[in-house]
């Protein structure tokens, strides 16, 4: 399975020209999957990768700045003639939210769902889980895990043949667990291998259930609001630093740490700057670049800049 995040909003509460309010979609085989829905993601989307049939909406917040722009989107959805069901999820508070911005959305030709998940709920989805799991912001939070299921472990060939075992459907039944003419699966397959991990960590102060859940982790998406020269700031609004969110991304053992949701006030060199003194495998995404994230026994996890750089959207008359 294809495994990819795409950043089409990696600014903090207020937009630039080149950055756009929080969102990310998470691209797993042909699933769709979109975290936080700032205001002008569609847009965001439009001039990049298009707007996809999405399979499912996850809000880490309600601040404004987090799902602003869900509501354009669902009404593009319904004149685009969208039949498929959509499901948003969220913290407690989504349904009330969500009944009170009925009257703006109005009806939708497709089923639109609202599920309130609770602290460590899991959603399954084909292959793997999304785990919501709470942080610790001014109001209700989450931040999300993606888990993909364990993958059998490799099955040796040439151990199968010296073995007797004759190619074809044996060779299958081996992998799926089955014991062929005497010779036992763990005689020729090895140990199972552990399932790619993304956690996005939506806003928040460092917390240790952040660590947890990206203890591992391929790639770690992390806010990094403020620089240290502002660190009882972001104690004061609930938010981290880059040198926090390092030091979180070393001490839970990840493979690459993607820092997001940046202030206007700060240089993106000095936020990966201050991030790398600490945690060297640390990024530094802008709208519209993606992280590939490959099996291990292919590669690292790689920032991917697209071919060609959109140019700012034109302000409106």
């Amino acid at each position: 399975m294809d495994l990819s995040v795409f950043f089409a909003g990696t600014a903090g509460s207020v937009p630039s020209a080149r950055r756009g309010l929080p969102a990310l979609l998470l691209r797993a085989g042909g699933d769709r999957l979109l975290f936080d829905c700032g205001e002008g993601t569609q847009q965001q989307l439009l001039r990049s990768v298009g707007l996809p049939e999405l399979d499912a909406v996850f809000l880490t917040h309600f601040h404004l700045d987090h799902w602003l722009g869900l509501l354009g989107m669902l009404k593009t959805f319904d004149l685009r003639a969208r039949e498929r069901p959509l499901t948003i999820y969220g913290p407690g508070g989504l349904r009330l939210l969500m009944e009170g911005m009925r009257p703006v959305i109005g009806r939708t030709g497709y089923v639109l769902d609202v599920i309130e998940l609770e602290p460590h709920e899991e959603v399954a989805f084909d292959g793997y889980v999304i785990a919501a799991f709470p942080v610790d912001h001014r109001v209700p939070a989450f931040g999300y895990a993606f888990l993909e299921h364990d993958r059998p472990g490799r099955f040796d060939v040439a151990a199968a043949r010296a073995l007797g075992v004759p190619e074809g459907p044996a060779f299958g039944r081996l992998q799926r667990g089955e014991q062929v003419g005497g010779v036992r699966p763990e005689q020729v397959v090895g140990p199972r291998r552990p399932g790619r991990r993304v956690v996005i960590s939506g806003d928040t102060r460092p917390v240790q259930t952040t660590e947890v859940y990206a203890h591992g982790a391929d790639v770690l998406v992390h806010e990094a609001t403020f620089l240290e020269d502002e660190r009882a700031r972001a104690r004061e609004t609930a938010h981290s630093t880059a040198a926090q969110a390092a030091a979180l991304a070393k001490d839970a053992g990840v493979r690459l740490l993607a820092l997001t949701h940046l202030s206007t006030r700060y240089f993106p060199r000095d936020v990966r700057d201050e991030a790398r003194a600490t945690f060297p495998a640390t990024v530094v995404p802008r709208d519209f670049d993606a992280i590939e994230i490959p099996f291990p026994e292919r590669g690292e996890p790689a920032l991917v800049k697209p071919e060609r750089e959109p140019a700012p959207a034109a302000p409106a008359p």
